[in-house]
């Protein structure tokens, strides 16, 4: 299986409105931590998750999180 991309080593802080949301797994995305698309070239899916309220959250920017598409802490070992 391929590794994503890191796009960053840390997590995205982002303020979302409730709606459905993709978040990129390949991590060539322009748009991050949201999809673009950039993954039809890989083996990679997108991440589609659901805000009910507004809230602030952490994203995972290293895209190795065991918990997607929230970071975990994982980019602190890469």
């Amino acid at each position: 299986m391929a590794e994503p991309h890191v796009a960053q080593k840390s997590p995205y802080a982002v303020e979302l409105a409730p709606g459905e949301y993709w978040w990129c797994r390949c991590g060539r995305s322009k748009t991050q931590p949201f999809c673009d698309l950039s993954h039809k070239s890989t083996e990679f899916t997108p991440v589609k998750f659901t805000v009910t309220k507004p809230e602030k959250l952490w994203l995972c920017g290293c895209k190795n999180t065991r918990n997607r598409p929230y970071c975990d802490g994982t980019h602190k070992t890469l």
